[in-house]
């Protein structure tokens, strides 16, 4: 086995090569992607729901008093309760960031497995109802009345 040197790097502080030199190319420094998979649409609106309700949570007081005077008001709310929902609004655009929803994403990401194993316990909940339906109404598989000769 041959071994290959490589050219020494220099070092960023040193200034540039005389013209006519090769100096060897390094590749950036790859950094791992916050989102490692792309996500579909219905995905996203998870995403969103998670990042609605962890802004909603935060600025839970504010809501709670727009609530308390927006009720039992129909049109004159958004007059008589200015006050209030300029305070709420405030607060949400507070933490309605980047960093929130890359929060949000990786909640989305970390309860995966937890929503796939509901997701299986569900089907085989259903499983089981559907191999009862059949078994109480005498149903083969294809949902078609076994018929029983009675013997005589």
């Amino acid at each position: 086995m041959a071994t290959v040197s490589q050219p020494p790097q220099t070092p960023p502080s040193q200034p540039p090569p005389p013209p006519g030199t090769t100096v060897p190319q390094t590749s950036p420094q790859l950094v791992p992607s916050r989102q490692p998979l792309p996500l579909s649409a219905s995905q996203e609106g998870q995403v969103r729901e998670i990042y609605h309700k962890r802004v909603r949570n935060k600025c839970a007081e504010e809501v709670r008093q727009f609530a308390a005077c927006a009720t039992n008001r129909t049109f004159t709310a958004p007059f008589y309760c200015r006050p209030e929902r300029r305070q709420m609004n405030a607060c949400m655009l507070q933490y309605a960031n980047q960093a929130e929803q890359d929060a949000a994403r990786e909640e989305w990401f970390a309860t995966r497995d937890l929503r796939r194993k509901e997701r299986e316990a569900k089907e085989e909940k259903r499983k089981e109802q559907e191999k009862f339906h059949r078994e109480w109404w005498g149903l083969d598989e294809n949902g078609k009345r076994i018929e029983k000769k009675d013997p005589k």
